[in-house]
C-alpha cells in the first residue's frame, strides 16, 4: 500500500501530515500527486470527501519550496479559485496546516467582509492566494492585485466554477495569468460539456478519475419518499426527530425556501439554522460553528452555499427539494458517509419533481428505493401536476419540469443551481442577479430593506447560546478604485 513517504514529499511536509494523523494517501492523492510534482496540468475527478484538496495542495507546496523565490508586491505565486467562502476558507486552512513547518504565506480573499485587511495582506505579495472570483476581480480592478506572476492555477469544484454562472469571471481571469503556468482542475462531478470547456484551458493534462462522475458514495443508504409539497413538513420533522440522528444537512432549491424550512422546523420543535447567499459572513460562520460543535444538529443549505461544508459526523442528508441538476445530487449525498462511516440520504419527491428523479437515476445508473406517503388525491393526480401538492393556485403544469412556469426568461426551470425566484442574469460568483432591486432589495444579512432584523431570516434567534449580530451596517469597506465594488458580498 502506498504511503505518503513513497510520494517524494519533503520532511517538513511529512512532519505536518504526521501531526494530523495522515499516513496513507487516498486514491485521488496517490494518483494526482506524482503528476502534479512532474509539472503537468491535471484534471482530477473524485467524489466529495476523498481528499481533493491535499491532492493539489501537497505537490504545490513541494514545488514552492523546491523553487524558492520572493513573491512580487501585490502578487501571488499560487492562485486557487473557489466558488464559495466556506470552501475557500477550508482550502486556505489546509494549505496552512500542510505548510506549518515552512515559511509560506497564505492569504484568503472573498466578499462579505472588509476589504482593508485583505489589501494589507496582499501588499507585500503572498505565496498562496485562495479566492472567490468576485472579490478577486474587485482587487484586480482596484490595482491592489496582479496575476501576471502566478505559477500554479487551481480551480476547485471546477464543474461549478466553469458552469454558466462562472464562465464570464473565469474568462476574465485566465488571460491575466502567465501563459507558462501549471493549471489544475479538481471536482466532485464533471459533466461532459464542462469537461470539454475545461480541456480548452488545460495543456496536455493528466486525467485522474478515481470515481466515475455518476458514482455515489458507496456507504450512503439512499431512499425516496413520494409526498405532496404540503406534506413535506411533516415527513421532514419525523426524519429529524429520529433518535439515531447525529447531524443532518437539509437541502432546498432556493434561499427563501431554506429560511422557510428553518421557521417551520423551529415551530415543530427542531432547532436549525440556514446557510445561503443572503446570509452575511458572520451569520454563516456562526451557523457553521454551531453545527460543527453540535449545538445544533440540523443545517439547512442551498447547493452553492454547501460547497465547502466539511463537517464530520453528518449522519443524514435530506433533499427537501430534489435538485434540478442531476450531478448536484451526487455532491449533496456525499456530505455524509465520510471517512468510512455510513450515512443516510433521503429525498422528498413531489409529483411535479418526478422528472428530476428520473434524471438522477439515469445519471447514477440505479433505481432508488421508494416509499409512498402521498394522500389518495396525490396518488390520483398525473405526474407533473401539482393540484394536491401545491397551495394558493401555485400548481405545476402537466408534463412540465418543476417550477419552469415560475421563472422569467427562456431557460426557466433549467436554471443551473438557481437560488432565488427572479429571472435576471446569473452573478459571476454563482448567484442569480436580481432583475429588479427597488422594494425587493435585501441587506447583506438577507433581510428585506423594510424588514426588521431577525424577522424570519433563518438565523439562530431561538438558541440561547448564540449572540445576536450587532446592529449597524454589516461588512466593511470595499475596494473603490475603478468605480468601486461592482459586486455585493460574495454569494454562495
Amino acid at each position: 500500500m502506498t504511503k505518503f513517504n513513497d510520494l517524494g514529499l519533503s520532511a517538513p511536509v511529512l512532519k505536518a501530515l504526521g501531526e494530523h494523523g495522515y499516513e496513507t494517501p487516498t486514491p485521488i492523492q496517490a494518483q494526482a500527486i506524482p503528476s502534479v510534482l512532474a509539472g503537468r496540468d491535471l484534471m482530477g475527478i473524485a467524489q466529495t470527501g476523498t481528499g481533493k484538496t491535499a491532492a493539489f495542495a501537497l505537490p504545490i507546496i513541494e514545488q514552492l519550496i523546491k523553487h524558492p523565490r520572493q513573491p512580487v508586491r501585490r502578487g501571488a505565486r499560487v492562485l486557487v479559485l473557489s466558488p464559495t467562502r466556506e470552501l475557500a476558507t477550508q482550502i486556505a486552512e489546509s494549505f496552512r496546516a500542510y505548510s506549518a513547518h515552512l515559511k509560506l504565506s497564505v492569504a484568503i480573499v472573498f466578499g462579505g467582509v472588509a476589504a482593508g485587511p485583505q489589501v494589507r495582506k496582499l501588499a507585500n505579495g503572498v505565496d498562496i492566494l485562495v479566492a472567490t472570483p468576485g472579490r478577486l476581480l474587485d482587487h484586480v480592478d482596484g490595482k491592489m492585485l496582479r496575476l501576471d506572476q502566478v505559477e500554479h492555477f487551481v480551480l476547485d469544484e471546477a464543474d461549478q466554477m466553469l458552469d454558466l454562472g462562472f464562465i464570464h469571471a473565469i474568462r476574465r481571469i485566465v488571460p491575466m495569468l502567465p501563459h507558462r503556468r501549471q493549471t489544475l482542475f479538481f471536482s466532485a462531478t464533471m459533466p461532459k460539456a464542462i469537461k470539454d470547456l475545461a480541456d480548452t484551458m488545460l495543456n496536455d493534462p493528466a486525467m485522474v478519475a478515481v470515481t466515475p462522475v455518476a458514482k455515489t458514495a458507496d456507504r450512503v443508504e439512499q431512499s425516496v419518499i413520494f409526498v405532496e409539497q404540503s406534506g413535506k413538513r411533516t415527513v421532514l420533522t419525523e426524519i429529524l426527530k429520529s433518535p439515531d440522528l447525529g447531524r443532518a444537512l437539509v437541502f432546498t432549491r432556493t434561499k427563501h425556501g431554506a429560511d422557510k424550512v428553518v421557521r417551520q422546523l423551529e415551530q415543530d420543535g427542531v432547532i436549525a439554522a440556514a446557510i445561503h447567499g443572503n446570509k452575511s459572513q458572520p451569520q454563516r460562520e456562526r451557523a457553521l460553528g454551531a453545527f460543527r460543535t453540535g449545538h445544533i444538529k440540523v443545517l439547512v443549505a442551498t447547493d452553492i452555499a454547501a460547497r465547502g461544508i466539511d463537517v464530520d459526523g453528518v449522519t443524514h442528508v435530506v433533499n427537501h427539494d430534489i435538485p434540478n441538476v442531476p450531478e448536484s445530487y451526487v455532491h449533496r449525498i456525499g456530505r455524509t458517509a465520510r471517512a468510512g462511516a455510513a450515512g443516510l440520504a433521503v429525498s422528498l419527491v413531489a409529483n411535479d419533481e418526478r422528472a428530476y428523479l428520473r434524471d438522477i437515476e439515469r445519471l447514477i445508473k440505479q433505481s432508488i428505493p421508494a416509499t409512498d406517503r402521498r394522500s389518495d388525491a396525490g396518488k390520483a393526480e398525473p405526474e407533473g401536476a401539482g393540484a394536491a401538492s401545491q397551495k394558493s393556485g401555485n400548481r405545476g403544469r402537466q408534463g412540465q419540469r418543476p417550477q419552469e412556469h415560475r421563472h422569467g426568461g427562456g431557460r426557466g426551470g433549467e436554471r443551473r443551481q438557481g437560488e432565488g425566484r427572479h429571472g435576471g442574469g446569473q452573478r459571476q460568483d454563482g448567484e442569480q442577479r436580481r432583475a429588479h432591486s427597488g422594494d425587493q432589495r435585501r441587506s447583506q444579512d438577507g433581510r428585506r430593506a423594510d424588514q426588521p432584523r431577525g424577522a424570519g431570516n433563518g438565523e439562530l434567534k431561538n438558541a440561547g447560546f448564540m449572540q445576536k449580530p450587532r446592529r449597524g451596517k454589516p461588512g466593511g469597506n470595499r475596494p473603490r478604485a475603478g468605480g468601486g465594488d461592482r459586486r455585493q458580498a460574495e454569494r454562495g
